[in-house]
């Protein structure tokens, strides 16, 4: 892993403020989804990318009724 030497304190409610210049640097935009792994003794912060609920592919998917499904498996479906 590498440092960034940035430093951040938790508030009052457990937050932390992820800096300007991160969030550029890792395309985070605001309300993109966060997800929180532990390793070991470490907290890592990875940005949340959909992934297809059959085939597991993350490229075109997009949310039906609550499920995420990439366009392929669309195809799939419908000629079924």
């Amino acid at each position: 892993m590498k440092s960034t030497g940035i430093v951040r304190s938790i508030d009052e409610l457990g937050r932390i403020v992820l800096p300007m210049e991160l969030r550029k640097t890792m395309n985070i935009n605001s309300r993109d989804k966060l997800e929180i792994y532990v390793d070991g003794e470490n907290i890592v912060l990875t940005k949340h990318q959909f992934a297809c609920s059959f085939c597991g592919s993350c490229e075109d998917v997009v949310d039906f009724k609550g499920h995420c499904v990439c366009k392929n498996c669309i195809s799939e479906l419908k000629s079924k």
